[in-house]
């Protein structure tokens, strides 16, 4: 099988076209995926579900996924920690101390 190299353009073009499609499709059911995943995780930080309050108030502090909120993540590392999370009163602790420390979250 040979290839006619006068129409390699064409090839690569396709290929492009065909693997930009691939890549803003897969870009997109990420994006939604991680949406419905955070939306989860409102839901069971609200149901008193120790760990989801954890993972909620890491993406509030980073703005992972979500507009980033110093208040909201507090907030939610505060209610882990009274639920009893002694991970959650470490990431309190430091949270609060950055704050002081740096007047960012």
């Amino acid at each position: 099988m040979s290839i006619d190299l006068d129409n390699i353009e064409l090839y690569l073009i396709a290929f492009l076209i065909l693997f930009l499609w691939w890549f803003i499709r897969n870009t997109i059911k990420f994006y939604y995926g991680e949406k419905k995943r955070v939306k989860n995780l409102h839901r069971f930080a609200k149901d008193g579900e120790v760990d989801a309050q954890v993972e909620l108030a890491k993406h509030y502090q980073k703005g992972k996924v979500v507009k980033k909120s110093c208040d909201r993540a507090l907030y939610w590392y505060n209610r882990a920690s009274l639920s009893g999370s002694d991970e959650a009163k470490g990431y309190l602790q430091k949270f609060v101390e950055d704050k002081k420390g740096r007047g960012k979250c």
